[in-house]
């Protein structure tokens, strides 16, 4: 396909409204109209578009798209619809623009309610139409109808069904009758209209006469922003991570700050900590550091009550001035720093309360307990790394008390910590990443561990891929990229397995297994799980800076390092890094040994290494020269070279394009590693449907607990191997106190059978989630089983996760519970103190009856 047929292709394809249009488009292509034709057919296309939403008397709240063009590169593996487009002059101070989206696939139930052809969809019975518009956007609902007379509703969500948030977003069922304006229906859920949709569905209630439905289309809200960055290699799936990654930031690029969480659910606005990442994969991929910034200066007071939050502020400070150099800025906001990180220091030894450190549980489940102490180390450690890379940047701009300051103290600490190596004992893998993160490695204690850690392919995925981005961070510092690699691929890429087009605020692999394609997710937590999350786009500047391996070397790019990592499964990569100087360019094929280079004038390569694949290299040729071991014969620009078993390193490249070609003895060998199992200590579960209320005949026969019933009756009795039995963020429902519904757990000692239960706590915020904590007295293989009970018939479905009690490592894939009016049982063995935690999926809450305890 040549260049203009592409550009035609995906502007249509990408900025649809009219499916007229669409005909229209086809045609016109098919048809093989000169370029001109083309250009005047998709300008009165635009015109029409306009004209037709002004008559339908709809306010947008911004202009249309405007300022640039589709001339950029397409990108197969983007879910972005504006990768292409390009502004002349993107600024901070830009608007949001506004662009459409018509829906890639529709379908309608029951198909005789609805005829579905190119010019719209006549309507002639009540049922529910679903559009997929293929992509997650920042946007809202609107169609066109000239004889619309019955009653529609309207939803929106982010995956295959209407979506439900917690309590405190304006409308947290995302289901509401659309506002009129002419013949145009907007679904309005908020004051700022957007929120984030993949599917939307209209609900016909009744149908009096046909009516016909024109034009729908998603409204989407998007910053003026270009991508400067680029990554691919032989990977597509690696490739469609970073794109991903940066169009999740993308979406959350608000009109004053980086937002945090897409759909609407109570908690829109700055967050200080999760804009740690969000910023980072921003400057790799789009270079946008007037909008970084921008968001350091909105959000230079804030810390959101969370101790953390002020150190990735930090963090974030001194990785705007490693990628721009930007010492004037630095200087403004030294105090600021200063201020944070001195009030580490003060509460170092004895710390504040930390309110969150992450949803992982092993940082104490969010806000659940996240004084715990693998919280506790992790906090610790993250100031350590604060505190050097201030002191770092403080040395950079002559401050030199407060850089001495600053190193004294992290040296005081880690001499503390080094010296007490029980206290290192006990780390987990955050408090493991955080250290060498910081700073600590080579033969110490917390590197061994670390690497023991590391390779436990279920244990070092976090359950947010916040978290996961500063172990994989320390998993490439330690030296440990093939690993990291598959980390990468195990929690981003099976987002996109699961059919994410952005990255979410939590995820485990499990769930791909028990949940189909889009499928509405667990919330626990996090509350109603966001699937666009741009604290979770680290990966992005991760792949940039350790897959391309560009990396300043000092702030603003004028020194830098091309150091790529392929590891025993890549054979490419290619891609741009933006600076201040313009970009460095690398394009690494180990396959061919034909490696390119652009150094920006202004700056300096310091290093420059181009990977063998471990074959012993022949001959070294740099722009068709032969590259000799004194490089003071070449006038290149290269002032040294040296080789070992992973590289050819050359030093001090001087600003040029570089074709370096090599040669080798023999052939390479490019394998790929298994990279193992998921080790899950149960693996095992039966589920019963049958057996109902009766439970004495077959479970329980060591001991119970029915749930829900008052204290003073006679409800529970507990195996002697129990010690205790702890129950959290739940709460009691009682059906009915008396029935001989035979779903009801049978009743003890012929007592009343009661329809009662434990439930989460929904829809408060963070309260979809409930936890069982069953402690024994020693280590005692048995089998626990759960009934879980959907009395009222609420179409619940359910998800349980366990963890080791004491260490609070995940012990079993997630298991889903679905369709349980009936009562349905969950059984698993175990042999050790455990803790379950019980998720809402949909229904108005997760609920559970019973727990009964048996031999194994």
């Amino acid at each position: 396909m040549g260049f203009v047929e592409e550009y035609w292709q995906s502007a249509h394809r990408n900025i649809q409204i009219f499916l007229p249009m669409n005909i229209l488009s086809i045609y016109v292509f098919n048809n093989k109209t000169s370029l001109c034709v083309k250009v005047v057919i998709h300008t009165l296309c635009s015109i029409l578009i306009f004209i037709t939403t002004c008559a339908a008397q709809i306010q947008e709240p911004y202009s249309p798209l405007h300022g640039g063009s589709y001339r950029g590169p397409f990108i197969r593996e983007s879910p972005d619809p504006l990768v292409r487009y390009h502004w002349k002059r993107p600024k901070a101070s830009d608007s949001l623009e506004i662009y459409t989206l018509s829906p890639k696939k529709i379908t309608g139930t029951p198909d005789s309610s609805f005829h579905i052809s190119p010019e719209g969809i006549t309507v002639s019975g009540a049922g529910d139409l679903m559009f997929d518009f293929g992509a997650e956007s920042s946007g809202w609902l609107e169609f066109d109808a000239d004889d619309l007379e019955d009653s529609v509703t309207a939803s929106i969500s982010e995956y295959n069904e209407p979506a439900i948030v917690n309590a405190g977003a304006v409308h947290r069922i995302k289901t509401l009758a659309p506002i009129k304006y002419g013949h145009t229906y907007r679904l309005e859920l908020n004051k700022a209209l957007y929120e984030g949709v993949r599917f939307a569905w209209i609900h016909v209630k009744t149908v009096s006469r046909p009516w016909h439905l024109k034009n729908v289309r998603l409204v989407c809200q998007i910053r003026p922003t270009n991508y400067q960055g680029s990554f691919s290699c032989s990977d597509p799936k690696l490739t469609r991570i970073w794109y991903t990654g940066a169009y999740t930031v993308k979406l959350n690029l608000l009109q004053d700050y980086f937002g945090a969480i897409l759909m609407e659910r109570s908690d829109r606005h700055s967050w200080t900590g999760d804009a740690y990442p969000a910023q980072a994969a921003a400057l790799a991929a789009f270079g946008n550091v007037d909008m970084v910034r921008k968001n350091l200066a909105y959000t230079s007071n804030q810390n959101n009550g969370i101790a953390a939050y002020s150190m990735y502020w930090v963090l974030s400070l001194i990785d705007y001035y490693n990628y721009t150099g930007d010492s004037a800025f630095l200087r403004k906001y030294v105090g600021n720093a200063n201020m944070r990180l001195e009030k580490a220091f003060r509460g170092y030894d004895h710390l504040p309360p930390l309110h969150f450190m992450g949803w992982d549980e092993r940082l104490g489940a969010g806000f659940e307990n996240p004084q715990i102490q693998e919280a506790q180390d992790t906090y610790k450690m993250l100031c350590i790394q604060a505190w050097r890379a201030f002191a770092g940047a403080m040395a950079s701009i002559d401050k030199n008390e407060l850089a001495a300051r600053y190193e004294r103290i992290a040296a005081r600490k880690i001499h503390e910590m080094e010296y007490n190596e029980k206290e290192v004992m006990h780390f987990g893998i955050h408090a493991l990443s955080r250290a060498i993160n910081a700073g600590l490695g080579g033969d110490s204690l917390v590197e061994r561990l670390s690497r023991m850690a590391f390779n436990d392919r279920q244990q070092r995925l976090s359950y947010s891929p916040f978290n996961q981005f500063f172990i994989i961070q320390a998993m490439a510092k330690a030296g440990q990229y093939e690993d990291a690699l598959v980390t990468v691929r195990d929690c981003w890429g099976g987002q996109i397995d699961y059919g994410g087009t952005s990255f979410f605020e939590v995820y485990r692999p499990s769930w791909n297994a028990m949940l189909r394609p889009n499928d509405p997710p667990p919330n626990n937590q996090c509350g109603y799980t966001s699937l666009c999350h741009p604290w979770s786009a680290g990966v992005t500047q991760w792949l940039s800076e350790n897959v391309l391996g560009i990396k300043p070397v000092t702030p603003g790019f004028k020194y830098f390092s091309v150091i790529p990592h392929l590891g025993r499964t890549l054979t490419w990569v290619k891609g741009d890094m933006p600076t201040p100087y313009g970009p460095v360019t690398a394009d690494f094929n180990i396959l061919s040994g034909i490696y390119k280079i652009t150094v920006p004038s202004g700056t300096i390569a310091r290093e420059i290494a181009l990977p063998t694949g471990g074959r012993k290299v022949r001959k070294v040729m740099v722009n068709g020269k032969v590259l000799p071991e004194d490089v003071s014969q070449l006038s290149t620009g290269i002032d040294g070279v040296n080789t070992d078993n992973d590289y050819v390193r050359i030093r001090n490249v001087k600003p040029g394009i570089y074709s370096f070609r090599m040669t080798y003895t023999g052939a390479y060998r490019n394998t790929h590693p298994s990279p193992g199992k998921f080790d899950y200590q149960i693996t095992s579960f039966t589920r019963d449907s049958l057996t109902s209320g009766h439970w004495a005949s077959k479970y329980g026969k060591d001991g119970y607990m029915l749930l829900g019933y008052p204290p003073d009756n006679v409800s529970e009795k507990v195996p002697s191997y129990v010690d205790t039995i702890i129950f959290r963020k739940d709460r009691t429902v009682v059906w009915d106190s008396a029935t001989s519904g035979t779903r009801a757990p049978d009743a003890p000692f012929a007592g009343k059978r009661m329809a009662a239960a434990i439930t989460t706590q929904d829809p408060n915020a963070t309260y979809q989630t409930m936890t069982i904590d069953i402690r024994l007295k020693k280590d005692h293989p048995c089998r626990i089983s759960l009934y879980f009970l959907d009395w009222d018939k609420g179409d619940r479905s359910s998800a349980i996760e366990l963890f080791d009690l004491k260490t609070l490592a995940i012990m079993a894939p997630v298991k889903m519970v679905r369709d349980y009016k009936n009562g349905k049982y969950l059984s698993f063995s175990c042999n050790r103190s455990i803790r379950i935690r019980i998720d809402q999926v949909r229904g108005e809450n997760a609920a559970v009856s019973g727990i009964f305890f048996d031999g194994p």
